[in-house]
């Protein structure tokens, strides 16, 4: 109890905007000791939303998230990335790079998310989740072939790969320019995570001018 009332009072200490200056290292986000390869151009300052499907505070944080993706500049490029720790986190990290690899991914996205929380579908059987494709114009051949496919299962083991490099033991997470790490307790809520995330690109941008 005494935990999750520190987490949210410094959820309120964080309402008002946080700027690149007032961020403190290893209260507010976690520096990676080595940074990881980013997947975007240089010019590009990359933000990693690590997720899974099942997790319901990666599904609450989607509001927030979403509406401050809006809001960014062209400078910068969101990389989504399932979380892979076995089991059902691998059967909806396939699902995520299947969908992808058809095309239809940013379609799906929140769909995805919201039959297993609002209508309570697991979806963690490749029947179901073959049947749920088929709303996006997939054939069932074609939606056995991509989660099937090695470059699918390609796609996880590298997103294994990743979460293992960033250190992350949980989701969600924002991870910009691959080397600082934002959770719900470093931002000291879920709602606070992009404002924070925002101030670390604003540092990002700041240590590239110099």
């Amino acid at each position: 109890m005494l935990k999750t009332l520190m987490v949210a009072l410094a959820g309120l200490g964080l309402s008002a905007a946080v700027s690149a200056q007032e961020l403190v290292e290893g209260q507010h986000y976690t520096l990676l000791e080595s940074p990881v390869a980013t997947q975007v151009d240089d010019d590009q300052i990359e933000v990693t939303e690590a997720f899974w499907f099942g997790c319901p505070h990666c599904y609450r944080l989607q509001t927030s998230v979403n509406e401050w993706y809006e809001t960014l500049d062209d400078d910068v490029s969101i990389v989504k990335m399932p979380a892979t720790m076995g089991g059902d986190w691998n059967t909806h990290a396939t699902a995520f790079y299947a969908a992808q690899s058809l095309g239809i991914e940013e379609e799906l996205h929140q769909d995805f998310f919201d039959a297993i929380h609002q209508d309570g579908r697991s979806l963690t059987e490749a029947d179901d989740i073959v049947d749920f494709f088929s709303d996006y114009g997939v054939s069932e051949e074609e939606a056995q072939k991509a989660l099937t496919a090695f470059s699918v299962r390609s796609e996880v083991n590298k997103a294994n790969s990743r979460m293992r490099d960033m250190r992350l033991m949980g989701v969600p997470a924002l991870i910009v320019d691959g080397r600082y790490v934002v959770s719900p307790q470093s931002a000291g809520s879920l709602e606070n995570m992009p404002q924070i995330a925002d101030a670390l690109i604003d540092k990002v941008r700041s240590e590239r001018a110099q």
